[in-house]
């Protein structure tokens, strides 16, 4: 715990090692202290739990999404493999239906669940139709937030200067 005179409304926190330092105004009660303490410690887990996503995460969130949105699809079986990874650049993700393989970019890691599932959800309807047709699209409409999701990526993208685009 670290107070401080000039900090007057905001707390933060940060993992030094081992230990966690919270820094707070230095003006705050012992109550406002350790609900302050208490609100940054299940913040700083969250986040470290999002850091968390492992591969296995990601072919259970893929099972969870061919389960929910394409189970009437005969194609849309598990994939052999969804695994992150460091070297996609210009893709938030890809599949190769060839040989079931979908690959998700370490980049989207920390973003939020949902646009997490509609990336896996549009490689995964790569499984049933490779190419961006209006069939593909259709199997991708299923997901409820879809278009939100794009948008989201394409200000991420846009932001960034990135230049990724998924057409």
């Amino acid at each position: 715990m670290r107070r401080s005179q000039r900090r007057r409304r905001t707390v933060s926190a940060y993992r030094d090692g081992e230990r966690v330092v919270v820094l707070i105004p230095a003006q705050f009660s012992g109550a406002e202290e350790r609900e302050w303490v208490d609100r940054m410690l299940a913040r700083l887990d969250a986040r470290e739990q999002r850091n968390r996503r492992t591969d296995t995460y990601l072919a259970e969130r893929a099972q969870r999404l061919i389960d929910r949105h394409l189970s009437d699809q005969r194609a849309a079986q598990a994939p052999i493999s969804v695994r992150w990874v460091n070297n996609q650049h210009g893709r938030w993700g890809s599949c190769t239906p060839a040989d079931r393989t979908i690959r998700i970019s370490s980049r989207i890691m920390d973003f939020p669940e949902w646009v997490l599932d509609y990336v896996l959800l549009h490689e995964l309807s790569h499984l049933v139709v490779p190419f961006h047709n209006a069939r593909f699209w259709s199997l991708v409409a299923r997901y409820p937030k879809a278009e939100r999701a794009r948008g989201y990526l394409e200000g991420v993208s846009a932001a960034a200067g990135l230049g990724i685009s998924e057409d």
